[in-house]
């Protein structure tokens, strides 16, 4: 990855590399400003006509709701001329687009107007949704076909896409006795209300006298009257005594959040078995790439056994540094890791991530994101001059995805800079998912990519820290996993597929973005275009390694607990605590420390609940396809187009094991779950050791 690609000719390495500022990188190098509209005929929010004003909304909910009755006939009709799976993805098409669109406008908007409006489609498709979910009629004429099979003439991709439809409908108890399915109404309700109280608790600042802390320390720490308030880890302060009484205040236990995340891990686990399953795991396991519980355990621990002598030489380097800081013998501790990570990260780039920063104008950023899927794919990303009234901001940009032979693929609205009451999160959206329509067209997919990035200012365009530049190559991950997915059916477009198979192609992309040949073709400077010095980028590439052995520990540690507490019922006892220190005792190379409960503050533990070990498993896979495919070289048309016909064409069409099966051409086991990690760790190491003999 970070010696030079000897093989490229000269005259290849030419054509990938940015010499002047293409239209897409000056496009984007420039703030879009709001045009005046003269003529007054809006196209409406994403080209939809309905939504020129936000009184459209009430219209779209309302062709939803006669379409939806339409589609619900005909699927209990005896004379039905459809494949089952073909009406209930158009019945799911109809529902989504309302819904995803106006989740997002609901979010993103500026004006209180469409907020409100979007809003109530939401809640209004929510309520035909959970009416769908109690309609017996239409879950036995599904069944019947699922179980018989339907009497027109199916694939492989319709029993399974059938079958989805089938599980998502039995989520809700639909297949049980009325009392059953009752409390499972009942459970998931519970469930929802417990999880939004604990992720609130989670964030709420911790309020304690001043006097509680030593003086020397109080001004890290924002005060209200006689009162210190404690709002996070304070991770970067140079202060150990700081960080220390952070980490201790913050995460003391809290009876609240205890009673609200051991209620919730209960009623999880009840809901999994009156629904006919061991634990919440298995549950939430079903259809996943790992798809049990136990293969994701014996993952964990064989990953975990040959990380730990790795992980406890990165303790002993962050022990010496803490050793070298405080001018004596102090015990490394929990609150240590990521200050003497990001210590050592500095000290190794030998530079500020802002020098970095005019290397990656966001122009040039996306111009090597094209230059990358020109190469891969023959994908074009062409800047898009929108209608009056297509976006919800003046500084959206529209890329226009065009294959070189296939044609249009879709669209990306791009909503990249800050502005007030934004959601301060980097995601991609959803807006329609790509589908077959009757007619044999394509349906296009059209997503949304936001980040958070400070605006272009008069005498310069916004400028990307280098994490910075890993987040807009993962979130283009997301996106063009949903451009590249030629599905058959919607359910199952891009994104659409199992948790821990959804962020293959994202963590992908962060390879490309770590890797100085890629890099090589676009990190330039903003005012003089000369590129990034050689020695700077290949410091930069390796400095994402630092360390890399001890935060995978972390991650197997924290996976590990939400496995726990949602798979042994005795582990969702009145107190939380005890579980995590079995746990960190086994997982974690670092002891617990007495009087906290981290537990508490983990917002994921809801929203990935039993989901958390996707993380690993989808960085285990993407690093092994990186490695089989890429890692010889990042710019291959041949392996791209392997890669995309072999494993993103499908979107969740396919069952995620057999999919990466059949791609890899190896099982889906923990034993090469492991390998792919540990190879790669292990070759990190190697190149560290080179280049700092190379640089020393």
């Amino acid at each position: 990855m970070l010696r030079r690609m000897k093989t490229i000719s000269s005259a290849l390495a030419s054509r990938r590399t940015v010499s002047t500022w293409s239209p897409l990188t000056t496009a984007f190098n420039t703030r879009p400003e709001k045009r005046i509209n003269f003529t007054r005929n809006e196209v409406g929010l994403f080209g939809v006509p309905e939504l020129t004003t936000h009184e459209g909304f009430y219209v779209l909910k309302e062709k939803a709701m006669f379409k939806t009755d339409d589609l619900i006939d005909e699927a209990t009709s005896a004379g039905r001329t459809r494949k089952m799976v073909t009406i209930f993805d158009e019945l799911s098409d109809t529902l989504c687009k309302v819904a995803d669109m106006s989740e997002f406008i609901r979010l993103a908007h500026p004006s209180p107007n469409f907020c409100h409006a979007a809003e109530d489609a939401c809640i209004t498709i929510s309520g035909i949704v959970e009416k769908l979910n109690t309609h017996k009629p239409l879950y036995r004429v599904l069944k019947s076909v699922v179980d018989g099979g339907d009497r027109l003439e199916t694939t492989d991709v319709d029993k399974h896409v059938a079958e989805l439809f089938l599980f998502d409908f039995e989520q809700c108890g639909i297949h049980l006795e009325e009392a059953a399915r009752r409390r499972v109404v009942h459970l998931n309700d519970c469930i929802l209300q417990l999880g939004q109280r604990f992720m609130a608790g989670a964030v709420h600042p911790r309020s304690i006298s001043k006097n509680v802390l030593p003086e020397n320390i109080r001004h890290f720490f924002s005060s209200d009257g006689e009162n210190i308030l404690v709002s996070g880890l304070y991770a970067d302060s140079s202060n150990s005594m700081a960080r220390e009484a952070a980490y201790r205040l913050f995460l003391y236990p809290d009876g609240q959040q205890e009673h609200l995340l051991s209620e919730m891990l209960k009623a999880r686990h009840e809901l999994a078995t009156v629904c006919g399953f061991p634990t919440y795991a298995h549950r939430a396991l079903k259809a996943s790439t790992v798809e049990t519980p136990e293969m994701v355990g014996q993952f964990l621990a064989d990953l975990n056994e040959q990380l730990r002598p790795r992980a406890a030489k990165d303790f002993v380097m962050m022990q010496q540094m803490k050793t070298a800081e405080c001018g004596h013998e102090s015990p490394l501790a929990p609150w240590d890791t990521p200050y003497f990570t990001s210590s050592l990260k500095r000290n190794y780039l030998q530079a500020n991530a802002s020098e970095f920063s005019p290397y990656f104008s966001l122009g040039a950023c996306m111009e090597g994101l094209n230059l990358l899927m020109n190469s891969l794919y023959g994908i074009t990303l062409k800047n898009t001059e929108m209608g009056p009234g297509e976006s919800w901001s003046s500084d959206i940009y529209k890329l226009a995805v065009t294959h070189d032979s296939e044609g249009l693929l879709g669209y990306i609205y791009c909503d990249l800079f800050e502005r007030q009451g934004k959601p301060n999160q980097d995601c991609h959206f959803t807006i329609q998912g790509g589908k077959v329509m009757p007619d044999g067209s394509y349906q296009n997919p059209i997503v949304v990519v936001m980040l958070n990035l400070s605006s272009p200012r008069w005498s310069g365009p916004t400028l990307l820290t280098p994490s910075m530049v890993d987040n807009l190559f993962h979130e283009m991950g997301h996106a063009m996993h949903s451009m590249l997915a030629r599905t058959e059916y919607q359910h199952v477009t891009g994104t659409r597929c199992s948790t821990d198979f959804a962020e293959v192609p994202s963590v992908l992309m962060e390879y490309f973005a770590s890797d100085p040949r890629v890099l090589r073709s676009f990190a330039r400077h903003f005012q003089t275009q000369e590129p990034m010095p050689e020695d700077m980028l290949e410091r930069l590439c390796a400095s994402k390694t630092l360390f890399a052995a001890s935060e995978s520990q972390l991650q197997v540690f924290y996976s590990a607990l939400d496995q726990a507490y949602h798979g042994n019922p005795a582990n969702q006892g009145e107190n939380t605590t005890r579980t995590l220190q079995a746990v960190q005792e086994t997982y974690y190379g670092l002891p617990y420390t007495e009087n906290t409960a981290w537990q508490l503050r983990f917002s994921h533990l809801v929203g990935y609940g039993a989901k958390y070990y996707s993380y690993l498993i989808s960085r285990a896979v993407a690093s092994w396809i990186w490695q089989t495919y890429f890692e010889r070289d990042p710019f291959s048309r041949s392996q791209g187009e392997k890669y995309r016909r072999g494993c993103l064409a499908y979107g969740g069409g396919i069952p995620s094991r057999l999919l990466v099966s059949n791609f890899l051409g190896r099982e889906i086991t923990p034993a090469n779950l492991t390998s792919s990690l540990i190879n790669e760790i292990d070759m990190y190491s190697e190149r560290l050791r080179s280049i700092d003999g190379r640089y020393r």
